[in-house]
């Protein structure tokens, strides 16, 4: 069995769970993630993340990210674009991982094909056993069957980035999975159930969440937006009830237009509607329940509210659907670049500071066989570097082509090679970020700078790119900040794994 490297990653809004769930991993046998990484989506911040310390087991491994406050979809964005591993494994912060999940995960995953992108966990609701469930028990308990939900669901990190991960535009924790696996489905990997299985437990209920819950009814109108009528079966989502809730609510609406014209036939009919609906409604929620106090006040509190409700949400997602496609459809795999352009230092070879001689160049691992697949699928390449050691008056033009002729030597041809040597204070327009050596390269090669892809180790790599119009791949290195990982469009652990991601995931 091939050994693989995963990330664990947890959107927070620093509920208490968070800390059950980390005990949990902390006491689970088998191998730890190489990062866990706890996104912090909290607004407000006035506290620190975790009140206690975390288990010893895993102190070195926790890193806290600040998220955006946009909701889990912004927040694993966050997340799997701060990671380095070939796979992400997201958690919900309110999921308790079983004492076998770390050594079912590291099975799951170095188990999967080559055209698997993503692992579903199992994920267990316990009920009641005293007594039958109550409304809100019996909605948890349908994430038992729900297609694709991350509350426990791990992603190869190059589909994420070949898809550009979760889609921002879903604000709550919502139909933004479904749209994910949608689209990584579309482009061509396969999700799979694995043999690892978290416990959801039931939170307890508060009075207004049932109503709380038909927000989703926009999100269902963005699903419908991005993916077309038939969404539901693409996803395996079920309707719902939502043809019920608008002819309920209609059904009102003509009882208080009928009272508000003096018509009181419509008056009579409308309020007829609206009361077998509702009734309707009350049966349906309290039948299969336990039938005590609590249940029944919740339920009759809350039923002739939720119609209406459920109606408000989608109408306003359905006003809101024009601004939200104002960006675009789904996001899309990108198409293959025509070429690709390489950072040298710390992407090609490892970085060595104002370096003019040749004997201390060194391949970074893995990257005469990652320039190989280019050249078979007939990628033109060019080498694009900034050099302000000329400026500095640290090295000569001779000493770094020295430099780069070595490179050649050790990796094979690269194509056209591109040298700022020009200082950080000196305006010019080729020093990365600026996008002149993109420009010239794409110039160079006959290619549309719009159809080129840069891979660099730093973020004016990525940002040179997006001046030009290009396509940018930030490949981290012990040079890169974390903010330029959480501001990077793509993000690559290893060379190989960029040149995986521009060629569409082929080996």
């Amino acid at each position: 069995m091939s050994t693989i490297s995963f990330d664990v990653v947890i959107p927070t809004s620093g509920r208490s769970s968070l800390g059950v769930l980390l005990d949990a991993l902390a006491s689970a046998s088998g191998p730890l993630p190489g990062a866990i990484l706890l996104v912090d989506d909290r607004r407000r911040r006035r506290t620190p993340l975790l009140g206690d310390p975390p288990p010893p087991r895993l102190a070195s491994r926790i890193r806290v990210l600040s998220g955006k406050g946009w909701g889990p979809a912004a927040a694993r964005n966050v997340g799997w674009k701060a990671s380095r591993a070939d796979w992400v494994a997201f958690l919900d912060d309110d999921v308790v991982p079983t004492s076998a999940w770390l050594d079912r995960i590291a099975e799951d995953l170095a188990a999967a094909a080559p055209d698997v992108g993503g692992s579903q966990g199992r994920i267990r609701v316990p009920l009641p056993l005293d007594r039958r469930p109550t409304d809100w028990e019996r909605n948890v308990k349908g994430l038992e069957a729900a297609r694709w939900a991350t509350a426990d669901l791990a992603y190869r990190r190059s589909a994420l980035a070949r898809v550009g991960g979760f889609e921002e535009r879903f604000p709550r924790a919502f139909r933004e999975d479904a749209d994910l696996g949608l689209r990584v489905t579309a482009a061509g990997y396969r999700i799979v159930p694995g043999s690892r299985s978290v416990v959801h437990p039931v939170r307890p209920p508060r009075f207004g969440d049932s109503i709380a819950l038909q927000r989703g009814n926009a999100d269902d109108v963005l699903m419908r937006g991005l993916h077309g009528r038939r969404w539901h079966a693409a996803a395996g989502a079920p309707r719902g009830r939502r043809p019920r809730h608008l002819v309920t609510t209609a059904s009102l609406v003509a009882a208080i237009a009928g009272l508000a014209l003096g018509r009181r036939r419509l008056a009579l009919l409308g309020s007829a509607g609206w009361l077998a609906g509702t009734a309707e409604l009350v049966w349906a929620r309290l039948r299969p329940g336990p039938g005590n106090r609590d249940e029944v006040v919740r339920v009759v509190g809350t039923s002739p509210i939720l119609p209406a409700a459920a109606t408000f949400w989608w109408l306003a997602g359905w006003a809101r659907l024009p601004f939200l496609l104002a960006g675009g459809g789904p996001k899309q795999a990108p198409a293959r670049p025509a070429a690709v352009l390489l950072d040298r230092d710390g992407t090609l070879v490892v970085d060595v500071p104002y370096n003019g001689d040749p004997a201390r160049v060194t391949p970074v691992e893995g990257a005469r066989e990652a320039l190989g697949r280019l050249r078979a699928a007939g990628i033109a390449t060019a080498v694009v570097s900034n050099q302000s050691g000329i400026a500095r008056g640290l090295l000569t033009l001779e000493q770094v082509e020295a430099v780069n002729q070595r490179v050649e030597d050790l990796l094979g041809p690269l194509g056209p090679r591109f040298t700022c040597p020009h200082g950080p204070d000196a305006g010019c327009a080729c020093r990365k970020p600026a996008p002149g050596l993109v420009l010239q390269a794409a110039k160079a090669l006959g290619v549309a700078p719009e159809r080129c892809a840069l891979v660099g180790d730093i973020g004016a790599d990525v940002e040179a790119a997006a001046a030009a119009g290009a396509r940018g791949v930030l490949v981290p290195s012990a040079a890169t900040r974390p903010e330029e990982i959480v501001a990077a469009p793509e993000v690559a652990p290893t060379l190989g794994a960029a040149v995986d991601l521009l060629l569409g995931g082929e080996r």
